[in-house]
């Protein structure tokens, strides 16, 4: 069988209006960016598009969107893409939102020819509505169906004309599970060599699942967001210090201070936002793991985006080296990984938590849908939950309630919130438990900001940063 098409137009040819298609990346690395343009210039219609994401508003799977070429997005984070979230807000794009981990593994399923499996993502929300709710060893657990797609189109590093597949990196990700659950598969590569040339032991997606493969060109491999980090050369601790006018801690204090909760060993999945700042605070001598959903197992220190030049990268003249001991993987490992409960600790940020530990973060019906990502996979499966977060938000009302009153992302799963005011411990029967005021702020400031019910017993420490 001879797999060898010229470029991206022969590619998809006879992908027409109605076809449902994956495909892969995550964010906007490892996307089929030669089979996007060729589908954005044939102008093909009322496509169902299975994608983690749907790139930006002016690359990637944005630019179909721009054109109004998708029906139905089947996705699970929505990102920073406002025409996306502006199609799904106005009722123009039909949209499924899935829990990440549930979606790599639905494909993964469609893949293996699994019909069905059971997940602990999503019980107690919105995602439950309508499925068969299970238990198992005293856990609930949802009922989950496969998904297939009539073309897959993904993206590789170097592929042969067998169609032997290999990625580079972090681009693995959604990619090498929709190899397998596509009736005809897509591979554009960057490199593409004589069948044999490769080593047997390298192949991420063997050839069996790869129905076209061509060479691609000009790809520009954007960052999502990108940004410097400037050293302080007069104040090198600069980083740790406050530089916000409101009482309290800043966020990167509140970062450290949930740093003094990793212990040596630890396996850490960080959120979005505050979560990330952890990084910078490991102590000294420490050695953690940081887990990532794009597929990622690294101990640290990383490279910062000030060390990287994304041209040339690009240009092939220069690369990243990861620390000895990572380790690379697709995102349905990075989830088999959550799910099993191989991550010790998980730290979030939250627009809501509930006194019984309930937290919300991922939806403000009729206003803002960023979509769940990880989240609920994370807060379903996690041996430990904190969250960081600001105490209230900015028109004033507590975020510590007594019950959430945005749509969930996980049910009794916190068990410690830190804030610009405190630390606070969720207790079994219900309520916040001050175990640490943040330096100037008074127990009365405390009360005042938090809805839900605060326990205060004894006298309470301030915070040691």
């Amino acid at each position: 069988m001879n797999k060898l098409v010229t470029n991206a137009q022969e590619a998809i040819h006879d992908i027409a209006d109605g076809a449902v298609l994956m495909l892969g990346g995550f964010g906007l690395c490892g996307i089929p960016e030669n089979c996007i343009a060729a589908l954005v210039a044939k102008g093909v219609k009322e496509l169902t598009c299975i994608s983690n994401n749907a790139g930006v508003d002016n690359f990637g799977i944005g630019l179909m969107l721009q054109q109004r070429q998708v029906k139905k997005m089947i996705s699970s984070y929505v990102g920073e893409n406002k025409e996306f979230e502006r199609q799904l807000l106005s009722g123009e794009l039909e949209v499924e939102l899935i829990p990440q981990g549930t979606l790599a593994e639905r494909i993964r399923s469609g893949g293996a020819g699994i019909p069905a499996f059971f997940t602990p993502a999503g019980v107690g929300t919105e995602v439950a509505e309508g499925k068969e709710i299970r238990e198992f060893h005293g856990k609930k657990y949802l009922l989950e169906s496969w998904l297939r797609a009539d073309f897959a189109i993904i993206k590789a590093w170097k592929g042969d004309t067998a169609g032997n597949l290999i990625f580079k990196g972090t681009a693995r990700n959604f990619n090498q599970m929709m190899a397998a659950a596509g009736a005809i598969t897509i591979a554009e590569v960057e490199e593409l060599v004589p069948a044999g040339t490769l080593d047997p032991n390298d192949i991420h997606v063997p050839g069996i699942y790869v129905q076209r493969i061509f060479q691609g060109s000009a790809y520009e491999k954007r960052i999502e967001q990108r940004t410097i980090r400037i050293e302080n050369t007069a104040n090198t601790t600069s980083t740790t210090t406050t530089t916000s006018t409101s009482k309290g801690l800043d966020k990167h204090q509140i970062a450290k201070r949930i740093a003094q909760e990793l212990q040596d060993g630890y396996y850490v999945n960080l959120g979005i936002g505050i979560p990330t700042l952890v990084a910078n605070y490991i102590p000294e001598g420490m050695q953690v793991t940081l887990q990532s959903e794009n597929g990622l197992l690294g101990i640290g220190p990383f490279p910062t985006e000030a060390d990287i030049d994304p041209d040339l990268i690009n240009a092939g003249k220069q690369t990243v080296t990861m620390q000895a001991g990572s380790s690379l993987f697709s995102s349905a490992e990075s989830f088999a990984m959550i799910r099993g409960e191989h991550v010790d600790l998980t730290i979030l940020g939250a627009m809501e938590v509930s006194e019984n530990g309930d937290i919300a973060n991922w939806k403000i019906p009729n206003k803002m849908v960023k979509g769940m990502g990880g989240a609920m996979d994370l807060v379903a499966s996690a041996k430990n939950i904190i969250v960081a977060m600001q105490h209230v938000s900015k028109d004033g009302k507590s975020k510590l309630l007594p019950s959430c009153s945005l749509p969930l992302t996980g049910i009794a799963c916190v068990k410690k919130i830190v804030t610009e005011l405190g630390v606070f411990e969720v207790v079994p029967t219900g309520g916040f438990k001050l175990l640490e005021i943040a330096p100037q702020v008074s127990i009365d400031e405390v009360k005042a900001a938090t809805a839900g019910k605060l326990i205060v017993e004894g006298d309470i420490p301030v915070i040691a940063l």
